[in-house]
Protein backbone atom coordinates (compact mmCIF):
# COMPACT_ATOMS: atom_id res chain seq x y z
CA UNK A 1 0.00 0.00 0.00
CA UNK A 2 1.73 3.31 -1.21
CA UNK A 3 2.31 6.09 1.56
CA UNK A 4 -0.55 8.49 0.91
CA UNK A 5 -2.72 5.45 1.42
CA UNK A 6 -1.64 4.18 4.84
CA UNK A 7 -1.66 7.17 6.12
CA UNK A 8 -4.85 7.71 4.96
CA UNK A 9 -5.68 4.41 6.31
CA UNK A 10 -4.58 5.49 9.81
CA UNK A 11 -6.78 8.66 9.88
CA UNK A 12 -10.06 7.05 8.69
CA UNK A 13 -9.26 3.72 11.62
CA UNK A 14 -8.48 7.18 13.91
CA UNK A 15 -11.77 8.90 13.24
CA UNK A 16 -13.79 5.72 13.21
CA UNK A 17 -13.09 4.94 17.10
CA UNK A 18 -13.61 8.32 18.10
CA UNK A 19 -17.14 9.18 18.92
CA UNK A 20 -15.77 12.62 18.96
CA UNK A 21 -13.95 14.17 15.44
CA UNK A 22 -12.88 17.48 17.14
CA UNK A 23 -12.39 19.62 13.85
CA UNK A 24 -15.10 18.33 11.84
CA UNK A 25 -13.97 20.42 8.73
CA UNK A 26 -10.65 18.49 8.86
CA UNK A 27 -12.69 15.13 9.58
CA UNK A 28 -14.74 15.63 6.50
CA UNK A 29 -11.30 16.37 4.66
CA UNK A 30 -10.05 13.47 5.43
CA UNK A 31 -13.44 11.40 4.66
CA UNK A 32 -13.88 13.71 1.06
CA UNK A 33 -10.26 11.98 0.49
CA UNK A 34 -11.03 8.74 1.21
CA UNK A 35 -14.27 8.77 -0.93
CA UNK A 36 -12.54 10.53 -3.74
CA UNK A 37 -10.22 6.89 -3.78
CA UNK A 38 -12.88 4.74 -3.19
CA UNK A 39 -14.43 6.53 -6.38
CA UNK A 40 -11.50 6.51 -8.36
CA UNK A 41 -10.90 2.46 -7.67
CA UNK A 42 -7.59 2.80 -6.09
CA UNK A 43 -9.00 1.06 -2.58
CA UNK A 44 -11.69 -1.44 -2.21
CA UNK A 45 -13.79 -2.77 0.07
CA UNK A 46 -12.22 -6.47 -0.66
CA UNK A 47 -9.59 -7.62 -3.27
CA UNK A 48 -8.21 -10.69 -4.20
CA UNK A 49 -4.73 -11.68 -3.29
CA UNK A 50 -3.31 -15.16 -4.02
CA UNK A 51 -6.63 -16.65 -5.30
CA UNK A 52 -8.24 -15.48 -2.57
CA UNK A 53 -10.44 -12.56 -1.49
CA UNK A 54 -9.89 -10.43 1.39
CA UNK A 55 -12.42 -7.81 3.15
CA UNK A 56 -10.52 -4.19 3.74
CA UNK A 57 -12.06 -3.41 7.21
CA UNK A 58 -11.09 -0.04 7.65
CA UNK A 59 -12.69 0.59 4.25
CA UNK A 60 -15.78 -0.13 5.35
CA UNK A 61 -15.22 2.18 8.88
CA UNK A 62 -14.86 4.85 6.38
CA UNK A 63 -18.04 4.22 4.69
CA UNK A 64 -19.71 4.40 7.77
CA UNK A 65 -17.77 6.95 9.24
CA UNK A 66 -19.08 8.94 6.09
CA UNK A 67 -23.11 8.71 6.95
CA UNK A 68 -21.72 9.92 10.61
CA UNK A 69 -20.43 13.04 9.25
CA UNK A 70 -23.02 13.60 6.29
CA UNK A 71 -25.65 16.01 6.99
CA UNK A 72 -28.79 15.92 5.07
CA UNK A 73 -29.14 17.88 2.28
CA UNK A 74 -32.01 18.18 -0.12
CA UNK A 75 -30.59 16.87 -3.81
CA UNK A 76 -31.67 17.97 -7.12
CA UNK A 77 -31.58 15.22 -10.26
CA UNK A 78 -32.66 15.54 -13.51
CA UNK A 79 -36.05 15.53 -15.03
CA UNK A 80 -36.96 17.79 -11.65
CA UNK A 81 -36.64 15.18 -9.73
CA UNK A 82 -35.24 16.10 -5.95
CA UNK A 83 -33.98 13.65 -3.23
CA UNK A 84 -33.02 14.32 0.27
CA UNK A 85 -29.55 12.48 1.53
CA UNK A 86 -26.44 12.40 3.16
CA UNK A 87 -24.64 15.19 1.60
CA UNK A 88 -21.42 12.91 1.92
CA UNK A 89 -22.92 10.59 -0.58
CA UNK A 90 -24.13 12.37 -3.61
CA UNK A 91 -24.99 10.85 -6.90
CA UNK A 92 -22.08 10.83 -9.40
CA UNK A 93 -22.04 12.91 -11.97
CA UNK A 94 -20.27 11.29 -15.14
CA UNK A 95 -18.77 12.42 -18.77
CA UNK A 96 -17.34 11.58 -22.04
CA UNK A 97 -14.03 10.93 -19.89
CA UNK A 98 -15.44 8.42 -17.67
CA UNK A 99 -16.00 6.18 -21.22
CA UNK A 100 -19.00 4.77 -18.96
CA UNK A 101 -22.32 4.28 -20.95
CA UNK A 102 -25.27 5.84 -18.30
CA UNK A 103 -28.24 5.50 -21.10
CA UNK A 104 -30.95 7.72 -20.00
CA UNK A 105 -33.80 6.70 -18.05
CA UNK A 106 -33.23 7.36 -14.17
CA UNK A 107 -30.29 5.65 -13.23
CA UNK A 108 -28.15 6.40 -10.00
CA UNK A 109 -24.61 5.77 -8.87
CA UNK A 110 -23.63 6.99 -5.56
CA UNK A 111 -20.21 8.53 -4.86
CA UNK A 112 -17.97 6.15 -3.41
CA UNK A 113 -19.13 3.17 -6.19
CA UNK A 114 -16.25 2.36 -8.65
CA UNK A 115 -17.34 1.77 -12.24
CA UNK A 116 -14.63 1.18 -14.70
CA UNK A 117 -14.31 2.07 -18.41
CA UNK A 118 -16.72 0.54 -20.72
CA UNK A 119 -19.19 -0.54 -18.13
CA UNK A 120 -23.10 -0.18 -19.91
CA UNK A 121 -25.69 0.92 -17.54
CA UNK A 122 -29.00 0.63 -18.45
CA UNK A 123 -32.18 2.37 -16.53
CA UNK A 124 -33.10 2.05 -14.09
CA UNK A 125 -30.28 0.64 -11.83
CA UNK A 126 -28.42 1.47 -9.04
CA UNK A 127 -25.03 1.43 -7.76
CA UNK A 128 -24.37 2.02 -4.05
CA UNK A 129 -22.03 3.21 -1.98
CA UNK A 130 -18.29 0.99 -1.51
CA UNK A 131 -19.61 -1.22 -4.55
CA UNK A 132 -16.65 -1.83 -7.83
CA UNK A 133 -17.46 -2.65 -10.82
CA UNK A 134 -15.22 -3.74 -13.58
CA UNK A 135 -14.48 -3.27 -16.90
CA UNK A 136 -16.87 -4.51 -19.65
CA UNK A 137 -19.31 -5.61 -17.50
CA UNK A 138 -23.43 -4.42 -17.76
CA UNK A 139 -25.70 -3.42 -15.21
CA UNK A 140 -29.02 -4.07 -16.64
CA UNK A 141 -32.77 -2.22 -16.21
CA UNK A 142 -34.07 -2.87 -12.58
CA UNK A 143 -30.86 -4.25 -11.12
CA UNK A 144 -28.93 -3.62 -7.79
CA UNK A 145 -25.39 -3.82 -7.40
CA UNK A 146 -25.36 -3.46 -3.03
CA UNK A 147 -22.89 -1.26 -0.75
CA UNK A 148 -19.73 -2.62 -1.32
CA UNK A 149 -20.33 -5.48 -3.85
CA UNK A 150 -17.33 -6.37 -5.69
CA UNK A 151 -18.10 -6.65 -9.93
CA UNK A 152 -15.69 -8.30 -12.18
CA UNK A 153 -14.65 -8.06 -15.52
CA UNK A 154 -17.26 -8.81 -18.61
CA UNK A 155 -20.17 -9.94 -15.71
CA UNK A 156 -23.50 -9.13 -17.23
CA UNK A 157 -26.28 -8.51 -14.32
CA UNK A 158 -29.35 -9.07 -15.82
CA UNK A 159 -33.23 -7.33 -15.65
CA UNK A 160 -33.83 -7.21 -11.99
CA UNK A 161 -30.67 -9.18 -10.91
CA UNK A 162 -29.99 -7.98 -7.27
CA UNK A 163 -26.59 -7.99 -6.00
CA UNK A 164 -26.73 -7.86 -1.93
CA UNK A 165 -24.96 -5.28 0.25
CA UNK A 166 -22.73 -6.23 2.84
CA UNK A 167 -21.43 -3.12 4.69
CA UNK A 168 -21.89 -4.47 8.96
CA UNK A 169 -20.03 -6.04 10.32
CA UNK A 170 -16.60 -4.77 8.81
CA UNK A 171 -15.30 -8.07 8.95
CA UNK A 172 -18.00 -9.81 6.87
CA UNK A 173 -16.92 -10.32 2.93
CA UNK A 174 -19.62 -8.52 0.50
CA UNK A 175 -20.83 -10.33 -2.21
CA UNK A 176 -18.20 -11.38 -5.02
CA UNK A 177 -18.94 -11.59 -8.46
CA UNK A 178 -15.77 -12.83 -10.14
CA UNK A 179 -15.10 -12.28 -14.27
CA UNK A 180 -17.13 -13.31 -17.02
CA UNK A 181 -20.27 -14.58 -14.76
CA UNK A 182 -23.52 -14.31 -16.04
CA UNK A 183 -26.39 -13.70 -13.65
CA UNK A 184 -29.63 -14.56 -15.39
CA UNK A 185 -33.11 -11.85 -14.64
CA UNK A 186 -34.61 -11.84 -11.27
CA UNK A 187 -32.01 -13.10 -9.49
CA UNK A 188 -30.44 -12.93 -5.88
CA UNK A 189 -27.17 -13.14 -4.36
CA UNK A 190 -26.93 -11.90 -0.86
CA UNK A 191 -25.00 -12.18 2.52
CA UNK A 192 -21.50 -12.24 1.32
CA UNK A 193 -22.14 -15.45 -1.59
CA UNK A 194 -18.83 -15.58 -3.74
CA UNK A 195 -19.53 -16.48 -7.05
CA UNK A 196 -16.61 -17.78 -8.78
CA UNK A 197 -15.35 -16.79 -12.47
CA UNK A 198 -17.56 -17.82 -15.97
CA UNK A 199 -20.46 -18.97 -13.62
CA UNK A 200 -23.34 -19.09 -15.17
CA UNK A 201 -26.57 -18.43 -12.67
CA UNK A 202 -29.80 -19.16 -14.42
CA UNK A 203 -33.41 -16.83 -14.46
CA UNK A 204 -34.68 -16.76 -10.91
CA UNK A 205 -31.94 -18.28 -8.74
CA UNK A 206 -31.49 -17.23 -5.31
CA UNK A 207 -28.02 -17.49 -3.09
CA UNK A 208 -28.11 -17.07 0.59
CA UNK A 209 -25.90 -18.32 3.42
CA UNK A 210 -28.85 -20.48 4.53
CA UNK A 211 -29.36 -21.75 1.01
CA UNK A 212 -27.00 -24.96 0.67
CA UNK A 213 -26.57 -25.64 -3.13
CA UNK A 214 -26.37 -29.02 -4.90
CA UNK A 215 -23.88 -30.30 -7.34
CA UNK A 216 -25.65 -33.24 -9.75
CA UNK A 217 -22.31 -33.25 -11.41
CA UNK A 218 -19.63 -33.62 -9.01
CA UNK A 219 -22.19 -35.13 -6.62
CA UNK A 220 -21.48 -32.62 -3.87
CA UNK A 221 -23.35 -30.15 -1.22
CA UNK A 222 -22.01 -26.28 -1.07
CA UNK A 223 -22.96 -24.64 2.47
CA UNK A 224 -22.12 -21.53 4.34
CA UNK A 225 -20.52 -21.80 7.55
CA UNK A 226 -19.65 -19.31 10.45
CA UNK A 227 -15.97 -18.80 9.08
CA UNK A 228 -17.03 -18.82 4.94
CA UNK A 229 -19.67 -17.84 2.58
CA UNK A 230 -21.75 -20.39 0.44
CA UNK A 231 -19.27 -20.40 -2.70
CA UNK A 232 -20.23 -21.12 -6.70
CA UNK A 233 -17.45 -22.85 -8.27
CA UNK A 234 -16.33 -21.73 -11.49
CA UNK A 235 -18.16 -22.20 -14.42
CA UNK A 236 -20.97 -23.86 -12.57
CA UNK A 237 -24.44 -23.89 -14.41
CA UNK A 238 -26.41 -23.02 -11.37
CA UNK A 239 -30.57 -23.10 -12.00
CA UNK A 240 -33.62 -22.93 -9.31
CA UNK A 241 -34.56 -26.20 -7.96
CA UNK A 242 -36.57 -27.88 -5.61
CA UNK A 243 -36.24 -30.69 -2.84
CA UNK A 244 -38.36 -32.86 -0.71
CA UNK A 245 -39.39 -31.97 2.75
CA UNK A 246 -39.15 -35.18 4.37
CA UNK A 247 -40.70 -34.43 8.08
CA UNK A 248 -43.54 -32.92 9.28
CA UNK A 249 -46.53 -31.83 7.81
CA UNK A 250 -44.19 -31.47 4.96
CA UNK A 251 -44.22 -35.23 3.56
CA UNK A 252 -45.36 -36.85 0.25
CA UNK A 253 -47.64 -38.57 2.46
CA UNK A 254 -48.92 -35.63 4.03
CA UNK A 255 -48.84 -32.14 2.32
CA UNK A 256 -46.45 -33.17 -0.42
CA UNK A 257 -44.17 -29.95 0.05
CA UNK A 258 -40.85 -29.24 -1.76
CA UNK A 259 -38.76 -26.26 -0.60
CA UNK A 260 -36.46 -24.24 -2.93
CA UNK A 261 -32.92 -24.83 -3.58
CA UNK A 262 -30.39 -23.86 -6.06
CA UNK A 263 -28.69 -26.84 -8.42
CA UNK A 264 -25.75 -27.26 -10.65
CA UNK A 265 -26.78 -28.91 -13.28
CA UNK A 266 -23.76 -28.64 -15.42
CA UNK A 267 -20.57 -26.68 -16.21
CA UNK A 268 -19.64 -24.41 -18.99
CA UNK A 269 -19.12 -25.80 -22.16
CA UNK A 270 -19.16 -24.90 -26.15
CA UNK A 271 -22.84 -24.92 -25.89
CA UNK A 272 -23.14 -22.61 -23.01
CA UNK A 273 -20.56 -20.16 -24.76
CA UNK A 274 -22.81 -20.12 -27.81
CA UNK A 275 -26.01 -19.34 -25.75
CA UNK A 276 -24.04 -16.28 -24.45
CA UNK A 277 -22.25 -15.50 -27.12
CA UNK A 278 -25.00 -12.62 -28.25
CA UNK A 279 -23.59 -10.40 -25.66
CA UNK A 280 -20.51 -9.14 -27.70
CA UNK A 281 -23.04 -8.32 -30.70
CA UNK A 282 -25.23 -5.95 -27.81
CA UNK A 283 -22.01 -4.14 -26.97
Amino acid sequence: MPDSLSTLKSAIERLSASHEHGNAEQARSTFFQFRDALTAGKIRAAEKAGGHWHVNGWVKQGILLGFRLGELREMSGGDGLSFVDKDTFPARRFTLADRIRVVPGGSSIREGAYVAPGVICMPPMFINVGAYVDEGSMIDSHALVGSCAQIGKRVHLSAAAQIGGVLEPISASPVIIEDDVLVGGNCGVYEGTLVRARAVLGSGTILTRSTPLYDLVRGEIYRASRERTLEVPENAVVVPGSRAVKKGKGMPDDWNISLYTPVIVKYRDEKTEGGIELEEWLR
